[in-house]
């Protein structure tokens, strides 16, 4: 064999020489498989060996429901303060400069409006890899003024969940935002503009307390992890064990909290199908 002539012959390859594979050319889902990551791209970051929905982020979501990826940014610049001076072992401020730096971006959400099958729809979709998703006063201060501008423009709304809850280092700040943000669906409501709750994994703690359950339609990703609080506090607080599935979207749908599990290759086709049907109008094709 050739590597054993190699050796016999002597040849060596120096060590700055040697060739390592690149990080991200494989991808390997939880059951095991392993997806090269162009075809998981291609296959809007879903494992086709499994179905398995890798968790993707803002960038991503933009991708896939706007047409030709082309949308304007919303109150993009907003970013959080320290009012409270936190710190535990590390610094609250220097916290917020550390995930900026490592995903290049604000806050745990962005906020964007563009065309989706030709209509127009205002999109705020959280970033899990920004502090875990969690929900501190940006967040709620970005989702009222995207609620703000559908409502002035006449734009159905559509949030993203992905996120581990309301944000420590803010305290009784963040808690101020589900109300907020539940107060400005509320106006939406009123104004029978539509509002589509998309929660994915993992939708958990203020978030599912708030806006994450208030859709008009509450939609999910399979597989998703959506509770309050995570299946490990639940079993240790009641002391007993927990069904199968338990807090899985399947289980949550099941259950009647919500309205349709999509694939998310079928993510723009049913968000906009479901606009067309409550906004009485003919139903599009999807050509983007």
């Amino acid at each position: 064999m050739p590597w054993f002539k190699r050796t016999k012959k002597g040849i060596q390859t120096p060590t700055e020489e040697k060739k390592d594979v690149p990080k991200g050319l494989w991808y390997k889902s939880p059951t095991g498989k392993i997806v090269d990551s162009e075809e998981l791209e291609r296959n809007f970051y879903v494992s086709p060996e499994d179905g398995y929905h890798v968790r993707i982020g803002s960038k991503e979501y933009f991708q896939i429901l706007f047409d030709d990826n082309k949308f304007k940014e919303l109150d993009k610049n907003l970013t959080s303060k320290d009012p409270l001076k936190f710190e535990d072992k590390k610094k609250y401020t220097d916290r917020l400069k550390e995930a900026e730096e490592k995903t290049g971006l604000k806050d745990a959400i962005r906020c964007a409006v563009g065309k989706s099958m030709g209509e127009d729809l205002v999109v705020a979709c959280m970033d899990f890899s920004f502090i875990g998703g969690s929900m501190g006063s940006v967040v709620g201060e970005k989702i009222a003024r995207a609620a703000d501008y559908s409502l002035k423009k006449k734009i159905p709304l559509m949030i993203i969940s992905k996120s581990g809850g309301a944000r420590m280092m803010e305290a009784a700040l963040s808690l101020m935002q589900l109300a907020k943000t539940s107060v400005k669906l509320a106006q939406l409501s009123d104004a029978g503009i539509p509002y589509i709750s998309l929660a994915t994994d993992p939708t958990t703690g203020g978030t599912t307390a708030s806006f994450a359950m208030l859709g008009d339609i509450n939609i999910s990703e399979p597989g998703a992890l959506i509770g309050f609080a995570g299946p490990r506090v639940v079993r240790d607080t009641t002391g007993k064990e927990l069904p199968e599935g338990f807090q899985t979207s399947e289980f949550v749908l099941e259950h009647g909290f919500l309205d349709f599990i999509t694939h998310r290759k079928d993510l723009k086709r049913k968000v906009n199908l479901y606009l067309d049907l409550v906004s009485n109008r003919p139903v599009r094709k999807e050509t983007a």
